[in-house]
């Protein structure tokens, strides 16, 4: 009896652990940005989901990998990073002098 308990235990280990790892999003997506893991604030633009991670998600493991890929954020694709761009320069205001 104890051994039956013993496997039972193992098995749900594994499935614990290989559906934590079965995710496409969290597997291959990189790092998860912070963009990734908050929520929207009123007014701000929905975050977007990628799409190929989205179907490989379906296709591979539906049950397992669509709830951990949400729950992480790592479905939703990162905002592009804003560069910083330094400042135009002014023009130099020129004058011409006349000589009489």
């Amino acid at each position: 009896m104890k051994s039956t308990r013993h496997y039972l235990l193992l098995l749900l280990t594994a499935l614990t652990l290989s559906s934590s790892l079965t995710s496409c999003a969290t597997v291959f997506g990189g790092r998860v940005t912070e963009s990734q893991k908050r929520r929207p604030m009123p007014g701000e633009p929905q975050r977007r989901v990628r799409a190929g991670a989205l179907v490989a998600d379906i296709l591979l493991f539906p049950l397992i990998s669509i709830p951990v890929d949400f729950a992480t954020g790592a479905i939703y694709k990162p905002k592009p990073a804003v560069a910083q761009q330094a400042p135009a320069p002014q023009p130099v205001a020129t004058t011409t002098h006349r000589r009489n």
